[in-house]
């Protein structure tokens, strides 16, 4: 039997297996992306996959510090599409 990977939300602090959490990642050109493969070069972040996680991220800051750069609006707007 394989061992599942497990991977903590920034928001929550729950941990998860990795495929099902979302990963963002601020790339080595200082970009911040939506991680779909989840195999991505750069800093991640993982977050749940759910509404309120976004939310929560975008008010308490949760990915600026996970990533140690500053989050666009625009980033937050494409994750609550990707999530919903």
């Amino acid at each position: 039997m394989r061992k599942i990977p497990m991977r903590k939300c920034v928001v929550t602090q729950e941990q998860f297996p990795k495929n099902e959490l979302l990963r963002v990642v601020m790339t080595p050109e200082g970009t911040v992306e939506i991680d779909e493969s989840g195999r991505k070069n750069g800093r991640g972040a993982y977050l749940s996959k759910t509404i309120e996680a976004v939310e929560l991220a975008k008010k308490n800051r949760a990915l600026d510090r996970a990533l140690k750069t500053k989050i666009d609006d625009e980033i937050f707007e494409e994750l609550m599409n990707y999530v919903q």
